[in-house]
């Protein structure tokens, strides 16, 4: 049964069902990062080390801050126009918009819903999707669940967050590693054989106490007493968030492999979340996927927290390093806490 709801409403748009699922994968990426650098200098003096020592124990040399005048739906918007311009499609074609992040413009309303305004994407339906530095991937994963039975839509995938917003600039913990930035992903239907190939969502609520950002919510709302504590900074415990990636992604990465029948040697390119190069060295051996072409940014950009997955296969799509027909194997991990797995077939 074809839906008749007009297109200016804000509603999804009509359009045919079918029971077959459609291959759904990129059909264009995107990128937005704040002009302001911060060097490690400049964070290292407020946190109490040297630059050295940051580069040292995390490999970022800088970050992106954004302007005072910027939210997290703006980012999103520039990331959003940049995957469209790629993907050669219009913003009144895109049927859905999908944001992934943890620190949107306000708690009401949707930050998809100021992107689409910001964008002119009448015709879309949009929510947000909450799932930390795993985010981009589940925001991924329900779009190709909305878009494998409707083979005449197209999603907007965006991940954008500011960071700079809720760190403690005096806690080496946290500020010496997070960056502002936005990434985006049309997706749409692609040729038997490409795109989506699998995901694998999996989250350990056990775990939820390892990232937390604790007031703002209904269990301690903002006041001046969580504010004096410092209850609205982003907290983690990070030798314990290192052991449960090491422990929790490798076999992660290997059930979605086994899903889709496909081993290690065969893994071209690997784009993982981005939260500290040592750990993603780690992890990469760990993993197996010596053997893969593993891509990174957090070197220039630090920590993007959900939005460092599209970011950097921006930059290696952008490169020209992703060939048609090549395997891609996507991983965010965050709080929660939470991982997300993604195999796609590039081209």
């Amino acid at each position: 049964m074809r839906r008749s709801w007009s297109a200016r409403s804000g509603f999804c748009a009509g359009g045919p069902v079918t029971t077959r699922r459609v291959p759904v994968g990129v059909l264009g990426t995107g990128a937005y990062l704040p002009a302001r650098e911060v060097s490690n200098a400049e964070v290292a003096q407020r946190a109490g080390v040297t630059a050295e020592w940051i580069e040292r124990k995390t490999r970022i040399r800088a970050r992106r801050y954004a302007a005072d005048d910027e939210a997290t739906s703006d980012l999103a918007a520039r990331a959003a126009r940049s995957a469209l311009a790629d993907a050669g499609v219009g913003a009144d074609q895109v049927d859905y918009v999908v944001v992934a992040t943890s620190t949107p413009d306000s708690p009401q309303p949707p930050t998809a819903a100021l992107a689409q305004a910001a964008l002119g994407a009448t015709r879309a339906a949009c929510f947000d999707v909450n799932a930390v530095c795993s985010g981009f991937v589940y925001a991924m994963a329900v779009a190709r669940g909305l878009l494998a039975v409707h083979p005449d839509r197209r999603a907007l995938v965006v991940a954008a967050d500011v960071y700079s917003r809720i760190l403690n600039a005096a806690d080496r913990t946290t500020a010496v590693l997070f960056g502002d930035g936005a990434g985006a992903v049309v997706l749409g239907p692609v040729s038997a054989g490409y795109g989506i190939l699998g995901f694998g969502l999996h989250t350990r609520g056990d775990a939820h106490d390892l990232i937390t950002v604790a007031a703002g919510g209904s269990r301690l709302p903002a006041s001046h007493d969580t504010v004096d504590a410092g209850q609205h900074y982003f907290a983690m415990k990070g030798r314990a968030v290192k052991e449960f990636v090491l422990e929790h992604v490798p076999p992660a990465l290997d059930r979605v492999m086994d899903q889709v029948g496909v081993r290690r040697p065969l893994i071209d390119h690997f784009v993982p979340h981005q939260p500290n190069g040592n750990l993603l060295d780690d992890l990469v051996a760990k993993a197996g996927l010596d053997g893969a072409t593993t891509h990174r940014t957090l070197e220039e950009y630090g920590n993007l927290g959900g939005a460092s997955i599209p970011v950097t296969l921006h930059a290696a799509a952008e490169a020209g390093a992703l060939r048609d027909g090549d395997l891609v194997l996507l991983a965010g991990f965050g709080g929660g806490m939470s991982i997300g797995t993604c195999l796609l077939r590039w081209g």
